[in-house]
């Protein structure tokens, strides 16, 4: 199955290298979904009806499996992407998986708008979904899984629906005396030096930096932000140890020189496996912010109803338990996450989601971090 699954550089890799892949395989994309745009006819006779089935067409209002879908996802690697080719292939669904940085999917959908290639989008977060609503690249359906989900994690508008979910979470050697009690302590001069930044250029970054401006949100402020809240940005981002390439950051914490950190929940989990030790794991009572995977169905398939039994099969509790067990992934859905491991069971016990408006963050984050980067790390 591996023939159904293309992938695209990052954006971090060289854009000429990018452009020429791009190139070719959009050239593979082309082929492959030629034969999706052909128009039915416009009339069918009895007899012509009666031939089709006997010659095995699909009966009249069932769903016709075999039509080809499109997956754009950021969320691809480490065989991710070939599990759901051969997964979907035992469920009766043919699918091409084609893998692309974050941002670049909206790049090639908004590049595609007037002839869509794309079927289905899985994967990106809540900010990076905002954004292809604004663009008016998605359009709305209704899951048939969302009982046993969170509704804050929902979008209200009906254009995507949660999957699995990663908290962010602060997390501090086990022996530091005095832990910060939410991110906005580590403002304060005595965590000066002490404390991670992954920088602003990555999801958890900018996720983590955007939950707490967001606090302060004032319609006549800078970019939508108090003068109290930019204060709150500098003095954070100004006690940070930033994170050079190549340091080990989870080292740092057990060893104690740098005693706190900033990481992703399913991360966490894993690297107390790897290095057998337990991280004492900070809940603010505000919440902290859940970067969730979502699925949602792209503006302009011709396969709408075919996309939602899909998404309905892929969200479903046993298909989410399925995908986190085999990459170590926190499941939204209520049953599934019923059926995880301990582990997980016993961290997301601990944890809340806090409320953001992923709207307002998702119009203004490229600018906030830009003022940041510009004035404040340092």
């Amino acid at each position: 199955m591996s023939g159904n699954v293309i992938r695209f550089p990052k954006e971090k890799e060289k854009e000429n290298e990018k452009e020429s892949v791009i190139s070719a395989a959009c050239s593979t994309l082309l082929a492959g979904c030629g034969g999706k745009k052909e128009e039915a006819p416009a009339a069918t006779t009895a007899a012509s009806a009666e031939a089709e089935s006997t010659a095995g067409g699909q009966p009249e209002g069932e769903i016709d499996k075999s039509q080809l879908i499109t997956i754009y996802t950021n969320n691809g690697s480490e065989g991710r992407d070939v599990w759901l080719v051969d997964r979907a292939a035992e469920a009766g669904y043919n699918v091409q998986v084609v893998g692309l940085g974050a941002s670049d999917v909206a790049n090639r959908m908004i590049a595609e708008k007037n002839n869509p290639l794309c079927d289905v989008v899985f994967g990106l977060n809540s900010i990076e979904f905002e954004k292809l609503k604004a663009q008016d690249l998605l359009q709305t359906w209704e899951p048939d899984w969302t009982d046993g989900v969170d509704a804050s994690l929902i979008d209200a508008d009906g254009y995507y629906y949660p999957v699995t979910t990663t908290p962010l979470v602060i997390i501090t050697n086990n022996e530091y005396q005095n832990p910060p009690t939410d991110w906005v302590d580590l403002t304060k001069d005595e965590y000066k030096g002490l404390y991670q930044l992954h920088g602003l250029s990555g999801g958890t970054g900018k996720t983590v930096f955007a939950s707490i401006i967001t606090r302060y949100a004032d319609p006549n402020g800078d970019l939508g932000i108090s003068d109290e809240g930019w204060a709150i940005a500098e003095k954070y981002l100004g006690n940070a140890h930033l994170i050079a390439s190549g340091e080990d950051s989870i080292g740092a914490v057990i060893d104690g020189s740098l005693p706190i950190d900033m990481h992703w929940a399913s991360g966490v989990l894993t690297e107390q496996k790897v290095r057998n030790y337990k991280f004492n794991i900070v809940s603010p009572e505000i919440g902290v912010p859940y970067v969730v995977e979502s699925l949602a169905i792209a503006k302009g398939t011709e396969n709408y109803d075919l996309c939602v039994d899909f998404l309905n099969w892929l969200g479903s509790p046993e298909i989410q338990l399925e995908w986190s067990n085999n990459f170590g992934t926190i499941p939204c859905q209520e049953e599934a996450l019923a059926n995880a491991t301990e582990d997980v069971k016993e961290l997301m016990s601990t944890l809340k989601p806090q409320e953001l408006d992923w709207g307002f963050i998702a119009e203004n984050i490229d600018a906030w971090v830009e003022k940041a980067e510009l004035q404040y790390v340092q």
